[in-house]
């Protein structure tokens, strides 16, 4: 059996901290960062990255296309 592993890439440099992947992400998986970027925006980030299971929610709703989803078949119980 195969479970799917993801994990996302976001251009923190574009982000402007919108949070709307936060909101939409089912696995609590997306928080924005207490630092800032170059323009002053608390960017998002991985805050839980073992729950990501790739499901591009969070690519989908991204205004600025800042963030990459990728995924991975992992095997369970071999």
């Amino acid at each position: 059996m195969a479970k799917v592993k993801g994990a996302i890439k976001v251009d923190v440099e574009k982000c402007k901290g919108c949070s709307l992947c936060v909101v939409v992400c089912p696995s609590k998986v997306i928080a924005l960062a207490k630092e800032v970027n170059g323009k002053g925006y608390n960017y998002a980030y991985m805050a839980n990255p073992e729950e990501c299971t790739g499901c591009t929610n969070c690519a989908m709703v991204c205004p600025d296309s800042v963030i990459d989803v990728y995924r991975v078949k992992a095997q369970v119980g071999a």
